[in-house]
């Protein structure tokens, strides 16, 4: 199968999914596991004539070129801009206390506030655990951290972005 192959084969399962959050799902794991660039996505959505949820894939990959890999990161950006909180840097990669490289989903630097979005298998008891003492790690460095689930972010958005704005504003002063 050729590259172009592959970025048009995508964008055509995307348009064909049910939902669009799961149309969005696909186009995020294609991009997550380095299958396509967003670049090469945007290319085949414009090489396509007549594709179903055309808008919803250009802001999906507009998403995916901002840093989102998850499609709860872009979740997470459409409710900070939906709430008019500031855009936070996604992946910010840092180095933990035992020197592995680790991404925080967000992260607004000028504030030290870091949200983590987690989906389901972070409730395995493994993940689950190595979450926390990343997270300790994140409270040592002297940083704040917020944990949404997945499901509140897309669900509860007005908590969560109060919860974020009220973490934003007490780091301010």
């Amino acid at each position: 199968m050729t590259r172009w192959t592959c970025w048009s084969h995508t964008v055509d399962a995307a348009q064909w999914m049910r939902f669009d959050a799961d149309a969005q799902s696909v186009l995020a794991a294609a991009y997550q596991q380095r299958r396509v660039t967003p670049a090469e996505l945007r290319e085949a959505l414009d090489a396509m004539c007549n594709v179903r949820r055309r808008s919803l894939m250009a802001a999906t990959i507009s998403d995916l070129e901002g840093g989102a890999e998850a499609l709860s990161e872009i979740d997470l950006v459409r409710l900070c801009r939906r709430y008019g909180l500031p855009i936070p840097d996604l992946q910010e990669r840092r180095t933990d206390a035992s020197g592995r490289i680790r991404y925080l989903d967000a992260y607004w630097r000028e504030r030290r506030v870091h949200v983590e979005v987690d989906g389901a298998h972070h409730m395995d008891v493994r993940h689950w655990a190595a979450d926390m003492r990343r997270q300790n790690d994140v409270w040592i460095a002297g940083d704040r951290i917020l944990r949404f689930a997945a499901f509140e972010v897309r669900n509860r958005p007005d908590v969560v972005a109060a919860q974020i704005r009220a973490a934003l504003e007490v780091a301010e002063l």
